[in-house]
């Protein structure tokens, strides 16, 4: 039974009904000594309250899509096939244009409306396999932009999170695409892919040997994939990343990391410090967790990298990160921190879509 069917959905809500009906039904039918009806009694109540905790549960996972499987929640999903060290560039040794084309098949992502479709990829460089949704702007199949490629935005979602996430849960592409077709925002290709690729632990978008080489999964695999199967620019001036919590980080990260691969990066709600995630094998390695820090990262470049930043949140969830990275920052580093009311939640990123995603039209260009 999945965990985002209707099925197991139907049957939490009857089982949770169920539950709470039994102690209304039999309460002062309950026979037998005082411990026993008691004991009864208590059982009852905490089913029903477990059951109701379950539902909720399921219910906002069905509508963010937190976990797409019984495997993300458990941790239990296997997409690591290999993690060979692959060198600072996280390239291999291997450049894009000697690798031959990724040729992918897609299909249409079941309830997220016709123009979001998926395809499963076989990660040649960074040895992981996962899921990758891509959603094409209306003027993608226009007889007038037949001949246009187009600029690109990589969607990282934060943990837990699916490649769905920012389309099931966010709604990006329904927010988007009346500012695109208006004019309002620029026409990107919008491209989300799997994060959770270490059971349902935090990557880190990292590149970590013998465990798992997320960085190249993202920033190289990823990108080829795209501009060999659509009408994508593979030019670093033409692919911005955007992320919310831990893929706000991720996010900034690709973008210090690889000038040479984004010009820009949204961070909704993010951090600069990696150790703020426990759980994550760069926060539990301190050289790591040194290296992965965004400051350190800005103040340790040869060169300032050439990107633009958008970091926003409440002073202290993301805006304060903004600032400190602003405060660092040396021109063509550019860096905009927001502040912003709400909290850490869905709502509150939904509402900054389209003032972020005006503001990538001004950073990442149209080819």
């Amino acid at each position: 039974m999945s965990l985002t069917g209707t099925p197991l959905f139907v049957t939490v809500i009857a089982l949770t009904a169920i539950a709470v009906l039994l102690p209304l039904a039999v309460w002062s039918r309950m026979r037998g000594p005082a411990v026993v009806r008691a004991g009864g009694r208590v059982l009852m109540v905490v089913l029903a309250q477990a059951l109701a905790v379950v539902l909720v549960f399921v219910g906002i996972n069905r509508s963010a899509n937190f976990y797409a499987s019984w495997d993300d929640l458990l941790g239990t999903g296997d997409y690591v096939t290999a993690a060979k060290d692959l060198g600072p560039d996280g390239l291999g040794g291997a450049k894009a244009a000697e690798r031959p084309k990724v040729r992918q098949e897609f299909r249409p992502a079941d309830g997220l409306g016709g123009r979001v479709q998926w395809t499963e990829l076989e990660g040649a460089v960074s040895g992981v396999r996962g899921d990758v949704h891509v959603w094409l702007p209306p003027q993608y199949d226009d007889p007038a932009w037949k001949d246009r490629k187009f600029p690109v935005v990589e969607l990282i979602a934060g943990t837990p999170g699916t490649a769905r996430s920012w389309f099931q849960g966010l709604k990006v592409h329904q927010t988007l695409e009346p500012l695109m077709r208006d004019g309002t925002v620029q026409p990107f290709i919008l491209v989300s892919p799997r994060t959770m690729l270490l059971g349902n632990a935090d990557t880190g978008c990292a590149n970590i040997p013998g465990k798992v080489n997320a960085d190249s999964w993202l920033s190289v695999d990823v990108r080829k994939m795209v501009t060999d199967n659509f009408r994508a620019s593979p030019e670093a001036r033409s692919w911005g990343v955007a992320g919310y919590s831990a893929g706000g980080y991720c996010a900034a990260k690709l973008a210090l990391a690889h000038p040479d691969r984004y010009s820009a990066a949204v961070s909704l709600s993010g951090y600069n410090d990696p150790t703020l995630v426990p759980s994550s094998p760069v926060a539990q390695d301190p050289e790591l967790s040194r290296t992965h820090h965004l400051l350190a990262m800005l103040k340790a470049a040869p060169a300032p990298p050439p990107v633009s930043l958008w970091l926003s949140g409440t002073p202290q969830d993301g805006y304060q990160a903004g600032l400190e990275l602003k405060g660092a920052a040396q021109p063509p580093t550019l860096i905009h921190a927001e502040k912003v009311a709400g909290g850490h939640n869905i709502e509150s990123w939904v509402r900054q879509l389209p003032q972020t995603f005006g503001w990538l039209g001004t950073q990442v260009k149209m080819p």
